[in-house]
C-alpha cells in the first residue's frame, strides 16, 4: 500500500481531468469534530469490518487518521480485500501542517 502526501491528495481532489478518491476517515467522531475534510467518507477503524460494503471497489481509497498509523492498518486490510488504497502520510495532523495551516490541530 503506497503513502501519499497531503499535497498529492489535495492535487489528486482538485483534477479535474481524473475522478478524485474517495477518502475514507478512519478517526473517531471526536477527532473529526476537532478537524476534517469535507466530503469524507467516516468509518471508525474498529468498524471498518462490519462497514466495509459500503466503500466501492471500483474507485481509488485515500485512507486518512490523526498521524498516518490506523490509516495505514486500514489499507493493508483493505488491500488484502482487493481494495485500491493509498495512505495520508502523516494523516490529518501532515495536511494541517502543509496544506491547510488554519486547520486545528490536535
Amino acid at each position: 500500500m503506497p503513502d501519499i502526501s497531503a499535497h498529492d491528495v489535495a492535487a489528486w481532489r482538485a483534477a479535474t481531468d481524473r475522478e478524485p478518491p474517495l477518502v475514507v476517515d478512519v478517526r473517531e467522531a471526536w477527532e473529526r469534530d476537532i478537524c476534517a475534510l469535507p466530503g469524507v467518507h467516516a468509518i471508525p477503524l474498529r468498524e471498518l469490518p462490519a462497514r466495509v460494503a459500503e466503500l466501492p471497489q471500483d474507485r481509488d481509497l485515500v485512507v486518512v487518521c490523526h498521524k498516518g498509523g490506523r490509516s495505514a492498518q486500514a489499507c493493508a486490510w483493505l488491500s488484502a480485500r482487493g481494495y485500491r488504497t493509498f495512505n495520508l502520510a502523516g494523516g490529518m495532523d501532515a495536511w494541517a501542517r502543509t496544506v491547510d495551516p488554519g486547520m486545528r490541530r490536535y
